[in-house]
């Protein structure tokens, strides 16, 4: 007669060893490796897939070591064409540091230069917000203009001058909008009353502007100096954007 005794859920049957539960070593099966890798696989999103590729996230470090910009580099983006024509010596002039100011230094007189489009070109620059743009597009803008000939050699530009200047004027940055107000009162004492036919498209601005205490003091001034070199032709076209605007001939 056999003998049958159970140990630990293994059957002991005449000293042979046997399994006693088919259901037991059905759980204990063991998917094959390549039934798990495909499992993954198809559950995990593709690397090879940019739209699914998952982005790091920003570290808090980045906040407070913000990269810097450099205005020569490939990969950096100009805020107008300024920059990257000075970059490439497509102005014909330089900054010169000086002990207690700066100059520019010309590369030939600015008279013998044309306007078109090195006028235009400093304009753009009038929203560069670093330096030396800032004070290159500035100060070559006034002393292009304070050339002999300048009045003739302006006025053909304005419809292309005037869209530049209008978005300085409307800039956020405080600084950018007062360069550009400044070189709107020294394109005035230029042209004169050839400035008239554009003035509205400038006024909508400095209507804004002047609600900010910290520029009605100067956008005041200006209305008076476009006034002034405009003639009493500008004084309705200022009103008219401008209703609060006291004439100074008044």
């Amino acid at each position: 007669m056999q003998e049958t005794k159970r140990c630990g859920g293994v059957c002991l049957k005449n000293g042979v060893i046997g399994s006693y539960d088919k259901r037991m070593s059905t759980d204990f099966r063991i998917k094959p490796k390549t039934a798990i890798q495909k499992s993954k696989t198809s559950s995990s999103p593709s690397s090879s897939s940019p739209d699914l590729a998952v982005k790091p996230r920003p570290r808090p470090s980045d906040k407070l070591n913000p990269k810097t910009i450099d205005p020569f580099g490939d990969h950096s983006r100009a805020p107008s064409a300024f920059s990257a024509i000075y970059s490439k010596g497509g102005i014909p002039c330089r900054l010169v540091h000086g002990s207690v100011k700066h100059k520019l230094q010309w590369e030939c007189l600015p008279g013998t230069l044309p306007f078109d489009p090195l006028l235009i070109t400093l304009a753009e620059g009038l929203r560069e917000t670093k330096h030396p743009y800032t004070f290159v597009s500035k100060e070559g803008f006034k002393e292009l203009l304070l050339v002999e000939g300048a009045t003739e050699k302006a006025i053909p530009l304005l419809p292309r001058l005037v869209p530049v200047l209008k978005a300085a004027l409307a800039h956020s940055n405080g600084e950018v909008f007062e360069r550009g107000l400044n070189a709107l009162i020294q394109l005035s004492a230029v042209v004169g009353p050839a400035l008239n036919d554009h003035l509205k498209h400038l006024l909508t601005s400095l209507s804004k502007r002047l609600m900010d205490k910290k520029f009605k003091d100067q956008i005041t001034v200006a209305l008076q100096k476009l006034e002034q070199y405009g003639g009493k032709e500008s004084i309705a076209i200022i009103k008219s954007k401008i209703p609060t605007y006291c004439s100074i001939s008044s």
